[in-house]
């Protein structure tokens, strides 16, 4: 592995949420990491607000949906940094809340594209540096979500898409084993984020109420993310659930 000041992470969907918060944790810890995700302004903000940081941020516009727009992000990271060391693959989005029956095709696709294929393409070529530099191998960690375990109501497509993610993290991990490719992942449950925050005035229940849940401050979530990374390769977190202790998770409702 390389040194301490010489790690490399590439985190997707990095403008804002848990994307932003896990690069900030990384860098406190002297990594480079390499921010990618749709929106330019978005990530040079968060480039911006680490300045003073040990490590160092770079913000790199990517589509994870489009495939060349994907490799040129790793081809562009290995050109400036030599390597990759850690793959975040964390972008993704959600669909709005309509029964089955009432779910545009479009609307599923547009989920799995970002959710599931998105998060091929980036292990596939986080995988594809890995195996090729030297010293070889990496670590790649999957933003599982509690979805990957128990659904929400009326959340098809996402729920499809995080129970597809922990297939994805299984089968990176045995295929990795040859190249000293680490792979994991974490579920999150109630970050508080623009998008988790949502959860604090109500959301739908499995018995048909909507109630307000607890959320956990997002800093958590970075701060598990760097101890999952900062493994040495020869362990590894396979899963890990963080959710806000008193979430309706665990139990009957």
């Amino acid at each position: 592995m390389p040194t301490k000041l010489q790690r490399i992470a590439v985190v997707t969907g990095g403008g804002s949420g848990i994307g932003a918060a896990v690069a900030q944790a990384l860098a406190e810890d002297g990594w480079t990491v390499v921010l990618a995700g749709r929106r330019k302004e978005a990530l040079e903000a968060v480039v911006a607000g680490g300045s003073g940081l040990t490590g160092v941020l770079d913000a790199i516009p990517t589509d994870v949906t489009d495939e060349a727009s994907v490799r040129s992000l790793f081809e562009t990271t290995v050109q400036r940094y030599g390597r990759v060391d850690l793959l975040f693959n964390n972008a993704g989005i959600g669909a709005p809340s309509v029964d089955i029956d009432a779910l545009e095709l479009e609307v599923w696709n547009k989920v799995l594209a970002v959710n599931l294929t998105g998060a091929f393409l980036c292990t596939r070529e986080a995988f594809r540096a890995m195996r090729q530099q030297q010293p070889q191998g990496g670590r790649i960690i999957n933003n599982g979500s509690i979805s990957a375990h128990a659904p929400r109501p009326r959340s098809i497509a996402y729920t499809a898409t995080k129970h597809a993610i922990t297939g994805l993290t299984k089968s990176t991990a045995l295929d990795g084993r040859a190249f000293d490719i680490a792979c994991g992942q974490i579920d999150i449950g109630n970050a508080a984020t623009d998008l988790g925050s949502r959860a604090a005035s109500g959301t739908a229940q499995a018995d048909g109420t909507v109630r307000p849940e607890p959320l956990m401050h997002v800093a958590e979530v970075g701060r598990a993310v760097r101890y999952m990374a900062n493994l040495p390769l020869d362990a590894n977190v396979a899963t890990m659930t963080l959710m806000a202790t008193k979430m309706p998770f665990i139990g009957r409702g």
